[in-house]
């Protein structure tokens, strides 16, 4: 029998709220929140991650407008965006005297995973107090408009926004999507591709449900998420953010 407990039954009942009810998110929930991402594992006790807490209704809207036209972003309580900040630790290194390298893309991914290891306490503080919250992958695309609402420099690059609030009761039933079975997502040792058919079973196991068609489906879904225009625009914005940590990228002027 799996084991269960207070914090394991609440990771596996969240699930992402996209609708909340008007009761705002208290200041000390707020705070409880954030402190919870700071407390969270970090790369060499580094903090590579930035925090923009987003108060302005006009720059709530025109993030809402950036993000794939997603008015919950604007009506949410509390939003916050997570920027993978490769900036604070050359900037404090030159403070100090020292003459750091040009940050690089093994930098940005370290910066990212701190940022998302960070974003994922505050999912989990936010559970706890009652508090729904949804990740807005969108806002990696649109890179030049969402440098400038957000006064991005460069090397630091948005990695997560969250959205937080108290779910109305349609939300907080309504069923969690599946996930796939462990013996789909976890290797012993070594990376193995999945067969053909074993893909065809994982993804019926998941999905499985009156007229489900694993061609019919997976195509579809691939028109919609995979090929779509948004996703070729958030590959095309990383490829923006990620020039600055290539070779021959301009060279910052020191400050």
């Amino acid at each position: 029998m799996p084991i269960r407990n207070e914090v394991l039954d609440q990771l596996a009942a969240r699930r992402s709220v996209r609708v909340f009810t008007n009761e705002p998110v208290a200041p000390e929930e707020r705070a409880a929140i954030l402190d919870a991402a700071f407390n969270a594992p970090t790369a060499g006790c580094q903090q590579l991650y930035t925090i923009l807490d987003i108060t302005d209704p006009a720059l709530r809207a025109q993030l809402a407008d950036l993000c794939d036209h997603q008015p919950m972003i604007a009506a949410a309580p509390l939003c916050l965006v997570f920027l993978a900040d490769c900036r604070r630790w050359p900037r404090a290194y030159r403070a100090a005297g020292a003459a750091p390298r040009d940050p690089g893309p093994g930098d940005l991914l370290l910066a990212v995973a701190d940022a998302c290891i960070a974003a994922q306490n505050a999912v989990t503080a936010a559970e706890s107090l009652g508090i729904g919250s949804c990740y807005i992958g969108d806002v990696l695309e649109n890179a030049e408009a969402m440098r400038a609402a957000l006064a991005l420099p460069p090397h630091v690059v948005p990695a997560a926004m969250l959205i937080f609030g108290r779910p109305t009761e349609q939300q907080r039933t309504r069923e969690k999507p599946r996930r796939f079975a462990p013996e789909a997502v976890v290797c012993e040792n070594t990376y193995r591709d999945r067969s053909e058919a074993e893909l065809r079973a994982d993804f019926a196991a998941r999905d499985a449900g009156p007229g489900y068609d694993f061609d019919r489906d997976l195509q579809a879904f691939c028109a919609r998420k995979y090929d779509s225009d948004f996703s070729r625009e958030m590959s095309r914005s990383a490829a923006v953010y990620l020039a600055d940590f290539l070779p021959g990228a301009p060279a910052e002027p020191a400050r």
